[in-house]
């Protein structure tokens, strides 16, 4: 149990790291526009790629 715990809570600290950086960087205006929108896409495409790749892998286990 406290493994679980402290899976989620290093999870949630690197989670909060991330969205800090994250605001940090589309923030900037020293950071050119095209380049914020390029990162902001390639973003969203892997979190799209992981979304597909847990469904499928859920629809596998169902099968199974």
């Amino acid at each position: 149990m406290w493994q679980n715990v402290a899976f989620i809570l290093i999870g949630l600290g690197i989670l909060a790291l991330i969205g800090w950086s994250v605001k940090v960087f589309f923030m900037d205006s020293d950071i050119p526009l095209l380049i914020r929108i390029a990162v902001g896409a390639i973003g969203a495409g892997v979190l799209v790629l992981i979304g597909v790749a847990i469904k499928d892998r859920l629809k596998k286990a169902k099968t199974e």
